[in-house]
């Protein structure tokens, strides 16, 4: 079911009286809400009405009485899901006194949101390794204005190789072709050029 505002957490139970005097009419509350309707609230043992006795302010930290408890009234508040709001988990002291990692263990645990589920999951840092190393593979030359032909390794196509002639990046198919370990320039690099062939790892 779709959730407008913070989305609570459900099952958290919590209980707060409110000190009535007949004149006050917004009260802070202990914890953040998402809706008015995400508490049950009580006059004297009359539950409120949300929306009509009471609404909320201040991003669901406080309560707004349509008309003020009179003094002596006992007033509480049940939370039936307190919010929490991810952006401010650090600055808010749910998590608190945490320092930056600058490095993590493949055995340590990250927090991702599963938007399918709507919920907090951990994963291992492990999850998040590549199943293999990449390698790149540089190749360098230099032009004399007569070799059009240099070698690259078996499987490069125009589109897995990055090809620069004294750094001025080269057009696939334009500027180059490959077939097979051979890369063929169309016009031959200048004399003194400076050629590299940046060979892209390949999925096998």
């Amino acid at each position: 079911m779709a959730y407008i505002g913070k989305t609570p957490d459900y099952g958290t139970f919590e209980k707060q009286l409110l000190t009535a005097d007949g004149s006050t009419t917004t009260f802070n509350l202990n914890y953040t809400i998402g809706s008015s309707s995400s508490i049950l609230v009580s006059v004297s043992g009359v539950v409120q009405e949300p929306e009509v006795a009471y609404n909320i302010s201040g991003g669901g930290t406080s309560i707004v009485f349509s008309a003020a408890p009179e003094s002596g009234e006992t007033v509480f508040v049940i939370f039936l899901g307190i919010a929490f709001d991810s952006a401010n988990l650090l600055s808010t002291g749910s998590i608190t006194n945490q320092t930056e990692e600058s490095t993590v263990a493949n055995d340590d645990y990250i927090l991702i949101y599963d938007t399918s589920a709507t919920a907090l999951r951990k994963m291992s840092k492990a999850n998040f390794a590549p199943a293999v190393s990449l390698t790149y593979t540089t190749r360098t030359g230099t032009g004399d204005g007569s070799t059009t032909a240099f070698t690259v390794t078996n499987g490069m196509t125009v589109d897995t190789v990055l090809v620069t002639e004294n750094g001025v990046l080269q057009k696939p198919t334009t500027d180059y072709t490959i077939s097979g370990t051979t890369l063929t320039f169309g016009t031959a690099p200048a004399s003194g050029v400076q050629i590299v062939i940046r060979e892209l790892p390949v999925s096998a």
